[in-house]
């Protein structure tokens, strides 16, 4: 996704392109296949959802052919994890290759670990404390609950996105409110979890007996396999991580 001559303009393959995406479910078996994507176009060639789909039906609302429709479908079903995770922008990681992205990113700390070592904000320490009694809260409740606002913390967001940088979090689903008759109104809304309310511990933590080195080399080595044009230096931004 770019801007050119001041309008949005997607990247994405011919309608009748026989290696286009056409499903959401489509979408899970590559990410599946390559274990990490970027949902929007970048510096690395073909690195993203936004490449291998039509541009036609981007936020159209049609869920069999919307790719921004199809995150939230993909979010729900929890086959795949969906988060900022590039950049501090949206993308897919595999079940399997989430264990080393989440050992590289945490450098080997539970967030309770980080926290004791001094090495987490008071505002992430606020915000994850909320998925101790729920394990996945509404946006704006977990706003609420952690403090933040007018007269409380700032920058719910980007703490947020740091923590899903750091592997500590993903977004679960996107779902509306419900009024009190239990009605759903409005667009719907993130809704976050911890990896382990979604995996499981035990399937989080099988890459924390490696290097955190390691597993950052491990995940460089496979997005190269997948995309041969990522330079080390590509990798570094796209990826986009440093503490």
């Amino acid at each position: 996704m770019a801007i050119e001559n001041g309008e949005w303009i997607m990247h994405g393959l011919p309608w009748d392109d026989p290696y286009r995406i056409r499903s959401w479910e489509e979408l899970i078996h590559w990410v599946d296949e390559v274990g990490f994507l970027p949902l929007f176009k970048n510096e690395i060639q073909g690195f993203s959802a936004e490449e291998h789909t039509s541009d036609q039906f981007w936020w159209s609302g049609d869920p069999q052919q919307d790719p921004w429709e199809w995150r939230q479908l993909i979010a729900r079903s929890g086959l795949v994890a969906y988060g900022k995770f590039f950049d501090r922008k949206a993308g897919f990681i595999s079940k399997a290759w989430f264990p080393h992205f989440a050992n590289w990113r945490r450098d080997g700390y539970d967030f309770d670990s980080r926290w004791d070592e001094e090495l987490a904000s008071r505002r992430q320490k606020r915000i994850m404390d909320q998925f101790l009694s729920q394990p996945e809260q509404y946006s704006f409740q977990l706003k609420r609950l952690a403090g933040f606002g007018k007269d409380g913390e700032k920058n719910f967001e980007g703490t947020v996105t740091d923590l899903q940088m750091s592997g500590y979090l993903l977004i679960r689903d996107f779902r509306q409110r419900r009024n009190k008759k239990g009605q759903p109104y409005g667009w719907p809304i993130s809704v976050y979890a911890t990896p382990e309310a979604l995996w499981g511990y035990e399937h989080i933590s099988s890459a924390y007996a490696a290097p955190p080195a390691q597993s950052r080399q491990l995940v460089y080595e496979q997005v190269r396999r997948n995309f041969p044009s990522a330079t080390e230096a590509a990798l570094h931004r796209v990826l986009g991580w440093d503490r």
